[in-house]
């Protein structure tokens, strides 16, 4: 996340029990660890869990199954409540917001998909797409129009009056994709939405989300299992075990930093030469040795191997006009080969 963009979302110090409240947890102490809580009995879906998320940041949270995750973004969301901890949305506090405070930032500051569609069967494409601005008391004509915008940012323009059922799988994401926009959310939650449709589909939606995030940049937290979507869409990733975020930071530096042997085994077969860019495997500048051109510092190794491994000499490897380090052959070769060992 860059530096200067400002934390639209903030968790800090979030824990979620089940079967026991927050007198269970406070005669722990302020931060008991695993054993603690076995003591005691208690089971913790989310165990002191704290980040901070930018503004058009899309911010990945994954994890194996009962890792936490989606009770997580439901503390997020206030739609469970947390046993202990704070949640901030620009700077206010949902955990003391009123029940009528969160149905109103619901409504106009909240957009939710999840991996079930939720359509509503009796509703057309059109119906079920304007049905939260119909909520929201927006006029008929108002929310007609802004349902047939949203339709036509996910590419259903003539399907409008069609029934769910007459829609494939892809389809009937894109509807709830488009409804959740409808109302124009700040802050867009994302609940493993493209685990249920198959590879060819899921790629597609991908696609699809991308290029709406590159026209809406939207606050997006996004959960999933599967470690090759989340590098495909994040900025950064949080990876979670056992209610607990482990690690948080962007696919390079999970990859060549990882936290612990989890995270390590988590990231042991992702496809390195899509995560890694040059300036991971640069070496120090050295003015005195030809190159053959140059290549920019933040370019992923993939799209730029080609160019790099044909040429006997090492490249110059550049931010903005500063040249910043030198990458060869050699290793370019060594990522691409590493690659392969791994599968």
């Amino acid at each position: 996340m860059a530096a200067a963009r400002p934390v639209k979302l903030a968790a800090n110090g979030i824990w979620k029990l089940f079967a026991a409240d927050g007198a269970a947890l406070d005669r722990l102490g302020p931060d008991p660890d695993d054993a603690a809580l076995e003591r005691a009995g208690l089971v913790a879906g989310v165990a002191d869990a704290s980040l901070a998320i930018g503004e058009g940041e899309i911010f990945v949270i994954m994890g194996l199954s009962g890792s936490g995750k989606s009770t997580l973004v439901r503390c997020l969301s206030r739609l469970i409540e947390p046993t202990r901890g704070q949640v901030l949305l620009d700077g206010q506090d949902l955990t003391r917001a009123s029940p009528a405070e969160l149905i109103r930032l619901r409504r106009h500051k909240m957009g939710m998909v999840f991996q079930n569609f939720a359509l509503l069967p009796h509703l057309t494409v059109l119906g079920n797409v304007a049905f939260p601005l119909e909520v929201q008391g927006v006029a008929r004509a108002e929310r007609t129009r802004r349902a047939r915008e949203m339709i036509a940012l996910v590419g259903l323009s003539g399907r409008e009056h069609d029934l769910p059922h007459q829609l494939s799988g892809g389809q009937q994401q894109r509807v709830g994709i488009a409804r959740s926009l409808a109302v124009g959310p700040d802050l867009w939650f994302l609940d493993e939405p493209f685990s249920a449709l198959d590879p060819l589909i899921r790629r597609e939606m991908q696609n699809e989300f991308l290029r709406l995030q590159a026209g809406l940049k939207k606050t997006i937290v996004f959960i999933t299992h599967d470690f090759d979507e989340a590098i495909r869409l994040a900025d950064r990733i949080a990876i979670m075990r056992g209610g607990r975020i482990i690690q948080t930071g962007t696919p390079e530096e999970l990859v060549l930093h990882p936290a612990d042997s989890y995270v390590a085994e988590f990231t042991r077969e992702a496809p390195r030469a899509r995560i890694l860019t040059a300036r991971a495997i640069m070496r120090p500048l050295d003015e005195r040795i030809e190159v053959a051109g140059a290549v920019d510092a933040g370019a992923k190794v993939q799209a730029i191997a080609a160019k790099v491994e044909a040429a006997p000499i090492p490249h110059l490897v550049t931010e903005g006009d500063r040249p910043v380090g030198l990458i060869d052959r050699s290793a370019v070769l060594a990522v691409l080969l590493g690659r392969e060992m791994v599968r």
